[in-house]
């Protein structure tokens, strides 16, 4: 369900690009030219244009939520870390050794 969520919220952000895209800057008709014959007027076009557009940010909001509050349990496993890189908690050596004697003999 989780993938899902996001294929559908990556969708609906490319169809609100393409949406905007559409819009004429000075409320025209459509922005790239020959679509408006679709619709019986102008008028319309921009009314059901301006409809989908925000229902579409509606959904990328409402989506964004909620895939980023974590709602949505996510399917796949955390991939384990190996053993090697793991250090035991008996292990109280440093990962680097100091060597504070080698430092303190050369300044002298």
């Amino acid at each position: 369900m989780y993938i899902g969520v996001k294929i559908a919220w990556a969708v609906i952000a490319a169809s609100l690009i393409f949406l905007i895209l559409l819009h004429s800057p000075k409320g025209d008709g459509l922005g790239i030219g020959g679509q408006a014959q679709l619709f019986s007027s102008t008028k319309s076009a921009e009314t059901s244009l301006n409809r989908l557009t925000w229902i579409l940010t509606v959904l990328f909001l409402g989506l964004t939520l909620v895939l980023s509050a974590g709602w949505i349990p996510n399917s796949s496993k955390p991939i384990p870390a190996p053993s090697a890189l793991v250090p035991s908690p008996d292990q109280t050596q440093p990962l680097i050794p100091l060597n504070l004697e080698a430092e303190t003999n050369s300044s002298s």
